[in-house]
């Protein structure tokens, strides 16, 4: 009697034998390939692909940056229209490659457990230049999974893989989702995504950590056309520790007089000293 997974196993390799040359803009799933602890928390959205069977297809870039640059990836098993879903894939440039190097700031009071990398990159050897590239990326991953946890508005960390990063997609209705700075809300819709921003904010002070470079140009509205639009966060990876950064409280105040000075100028009037003060009472 054969194995009760030969069956799908033999199916998979028929089927990757059909398929077997790709296009340039595609690869398998490396869903798979990752190791367990690189996948998103539990439990998964329904709308996930984690089919071996399917392909990932990259659809161009959606945003170019100084660091990294966020491509739009449909990961899909071919043949089946119920397994398709669309994601944000974030790749992080390799130090020889950035046009941007963030502010020692962010990174004081965070440790690197491996000593022969610290000492690497003190050296600014291969291996420590390559080290360095990924710490960015491992650093969004991480600060994602914890925010995503808490339930700070932030889009569903799918993998890591080196320093490309999916996540979820985040829409307005077929198109990628405006950033704040964008939009045009009316007078309800801005007492709503400040309620959420607020929320968001106490929920990170609660953790004990500050965003550190938030304003409405790494927030995004989803359902931006809808009668209550949704506020997310995006672009984490400097997440700075209330404790051990002394320039975190500096940067908790840029963030709210940021956010503060936006929602004003749309007429929501927003007191930049009392959010701040508002944030601090709510950190553990």
């Amino acid at each position: 009697m054969s194995h009760p997974s030969s069956s799908f196993e033999w199916d998979e390799l028929q089927f990757r034998a059909l398929s077997e040359d790709l296009a340039a803009d595609q690869r398998w799933s490396t869903w798979g390939s990752v190791e367990r602890l690189c996948r998103g928390p539990e439990p998964r959205p329904a709308w996930l692909v984690t089919s071996s069977a399917a392909i990932d297809t990259d659809l161009g870039i959606l945003k170019t940056g100084k660091e990294a640059d966020v491509a739009l990836l449909e990961r899909a098993v071919p043949g089946d229209p119920g397994q398709a879903c669309l994601l944000a894939a974030k790749r992080y440039r390799s130090t020889d490659h950035r046009l941007f190097h963030r502010d020692t700031g962010y990174t004081e009071g965070r440790r690197i457990r491996n000593s022969r990398d610290t000492r690497a990159m003190a050296r600014k050897s291969s291996h420590g230049r390559e080290v360095e590239a990924g710490l960015w990326a491992r650093a969004e991953w991480d600060a994602l999974k914890r925010l995503f946890a808490a339930g700070v508005p932030v889009p569903y960390p799918v993998q890591i893989d080196g320093r490309e990063i999916l996540m979820e997609f985040i829409t307005d209705q077929e198109a990628a989702a405006p950033r704040l700075h964008q939009t045009r809300p009316t007078a309800s819709e801005l007492d709503s995504l400040f309620t959420q921003l607020l929320d968001a904010l106490r929920r990170m002070a609660g953790l004990g950590v500050v965003h550190g470079d938030l304003s409405p140009y790494n927030t995004l509205v989803a359902g931006a056309s809808d009668p209550d639009p949704r506020l997310v966060i995006i672009d984490v990876p400097q997440l700075v520790d209330l404790v051990a950064n002394p320039n975190a409280y500096e940067f908790l105040h840029r963030d709210c007089t940021n956010m503060a000075a936006w929602f004003t100028a749309r007429g929501r009037e927003v007191d930049a000293e009392e959010l701040f003060g508002d944030i601090l009472g709510h950190a553990w």
